[in-house]
């Protein structure tokens, strides 16, 4: 698997998609990678959609239930602490440690 550049508590923006959630920023609250698949994440208050769910141990009542639902990772990117706009990622080496460099402004991350 590739190492991803973008992590739980990160701040983002969704730079591609419908027009409802394009150029919305949020925090990543989950990150979910698979074996020989895409990595998602799941963005706090973000690409709401709405699941129909039977009643249940966990849920009694059942009916319409709002959530997240998953953004392919490469739909966004990282927002830059200096200026709040999108930035890519690198890394470089602060003593002994590997940290991750904004590449527009190369603050650390």
């Amino acid at each position: 698997m590739t190492k991803l550049k973008i992590k739980r508590g990160d701040n983002v923006i969704i730079t591609t998609g419908r027009k409802e959630i394009k150029g919305k920023t949020g925090e990543v609250i989950e990150v979910i990678r698979k074996e020989n698949k895409d990595a998602r994440v799941i963005v706090a208050g973000l690409n709401i959609v709405k699941r129909h769910t039977k009643p249940s141990a966990g849920n009694p009542q059942g009916g319409i239930v709002e959530k997240e639902a998953s953004v392919h990772i490469s739909n966004v990117m990282l927002i830059d602490p200096k200026d709040n706009k999108g930035t890519k990622v690198g890394y470089k080496m602060d003593g002994d440690k590997k940290v991750r460099i904004s590449k527009s402004s190369g603050n650390t991350l």
